[in-house]
């Protein structure tokens, strides 16, 4: 039996196939009253639970043997700073507590990029790079690096757990219309587009499910391991969905100053309506920051092998034609 914590987000609801895809018995963990329909019909076993009720984690891992921990608290504005921390750490530290009380044979904790130091433009960023709980860039950032230091601690314990870093996520079920899938649906209309200078390096989510079960069954103890894909200029990236789709409108590239003063009303526009942030400084701050990120440690250790971004591309795609009309956005409690 395997749990997943986090199971209805993008990243979990995928994992969940892949694994049942491979054969696996899985247990699914949900919030009470989340939305389900990314994981219904998968053939698993679906709990509800929250990674703060220590009773609730410890009632999910009976009869496991092996846990991804992949909920947290993703946050890119402003003023979530206290709940971030308590999803992001204390609730890794329950759910850590948990896997040594009943005996988990292996942990795997989805980490991610931006939970590492980010070393000026010029330096490779692999998995030397450590932890940074110190990270300017914001609370996320600062908090997944905090907590991928208490699985480092509970490795020093005897707990057999594997850290993995994603990049960028992209690509086809994501059932909460993210922020990127958010972006992509914009980009995919006839209408022209306003994007800022910058790149990151973004990966596809079913790439990425299946490093983290690489991770499972090859990843070393103890050991990190960063989940890449394509490094791309973000001008470059949404020519390249205008072209698959046919859809040829103009593209406005905005310059810097001009793109954080317009995020700093656009932070306050979104708290204002309590809707999903698609443009903040700290998105700002990550475009513009170095993203030559290196995956060659886990394609050499554990064979993973992202597949091209043109792939993923026509993939997601594909998935929004069908599905755009049938989500609405939502914002997690």
């Amino acid at each position: 039996m395997i749990l997943v914590t986090g199971a209805a987000g993008h990243l979990g609801n995928v994992l969940v196939r892949e694994l049942v895809d491979q054969g696996n018995t899985v247990r699914a963990m949900v919030l009470p009253g989340e939305d389900r329909q990314s994981i219904e019909n998968l053939g698993i076993e679906i709990v509800e639970g929250n990674i703060l009720d220590k009773a609730s984690v410890v009632q999910a891992m009976q009869g496991v043997e092996a846990v991804f921990h992949m909920a947290a608290l993703v946050a890119i504005s402003p003023g979530s700073e206290a709940l971030l921390r308590r999803v992001n750490v204390e609730g890794t530290r329950n759910m850590l507590d948990a896997a040594k009380t009943c005996g988990i044979k292996r942990f795997i904790y989805t980490s991610s990029i931006h939970a590492l130091a980010r070393p000026p433009i010029g330096t490779v960023i692999d998995e030397t790079q450590p932890f940074d709980v110190n990270n300017p860039a914001g609370m996320y950032d600062s908090t997944k690096a905090e907590a991928s230091l208490e699985v480092m601690k509970a490795v020093n314990e005897g707990l057999n757990a594997v850290i993995v870093c994603p990049t960028g996520v992209i690509g086809p079920y994501d059932y909460r219309r993210s922020e990127l899938g958010e972006m992509f649906i914009s980009w995919m209309k006839k209408t022209g587009s306003i994007v800022v200078e910058g790149a990151f390096d973004f990966v596809d989510v079913r790439d990425v499910a299946k490093g983290h079960i690489l991770a499972l069954t090859r990843g070393k103890p103890g050991h990190t391991y960063i989940l890449g894909g394509t490094r791309v200029q973000v001008k470059f990236l949404v020519r390249m969905v205008k072209k698959l789709v046919g859809a040829y409108s103009p593209i406005i590239v905005l310059p810097p100053k001009l793109a954080n003063f317009a995020a700093v009303l656009a932070e306050k526009y979104y708290k204002m309506t309590h809707t999903r942030p698609k443009f903040t400084r700290y998105s700002l701050e990550t475009l513009a920051s170095n993203s030559d990120i290196s995956s060659d440690k886990a394609r050499q250790e554990l064979g993973y092998q992202p597949r091209s971004l043109t792939e993923t591309l026509a993939d997601t795609i594909g998935w929004w034609k069908l599905n755009a009309k049938k989500i609405k956005s939502q914002l997690r409690a």
